[in-house]
């Protein structure tokens, strides 16, 4: 079965898509934890970061590129964000495939979670 991800990507299930090429796809998130809270998504169905290969090394650096280029686009860039990738059940992930979330527009905390 597809994750809700792949079923954005092929317009099973509607999203505000904010930015889109052919490797990853990028939408507001459903349940915002900050102001701006954006997903980056890779088209290519990958589980989880314990599940990446060398063959997906472009992938995910085109992923952090094309993340500062939505968070200066979002106007956060100047004054910060966060980017999160929560992998497996224990590291926050509840849908299995990759992906980045870009968290901006209020001032983050530390320690996350």
């Amino acid at each position: 079965m597809s994750s809700i991800f792949t079923r954005i990507i092929k317009r099973e299930i509607p999203a505000v898509i904010v930015y889109e090429d052919d490797l990853c796809i990028s939408f507001r998130d459903i349940d915002p934890k900050a102001p701006q809270h954006i997903l980056v998504v890779p088209k290519k169905e990958i589980k989880s970061m314990a599940d990446v290969t060398e063959d997906d090394e472009l992938i995910l650096g085109h992923l952090l590129v094309k993340a500062s280029e939505i968070a200066r686009e979002q106007g956060i860039s100047d004054s910060g964000y966060r980017i999160v990738i929560n992998t497996n059940k224990e590291g926050g992930q509840t849908v299995g495939h990759v992906h980045l979330h870009l968290l901006g527009g209020r001032q983050m905390e530390w320690p996350p979670g």
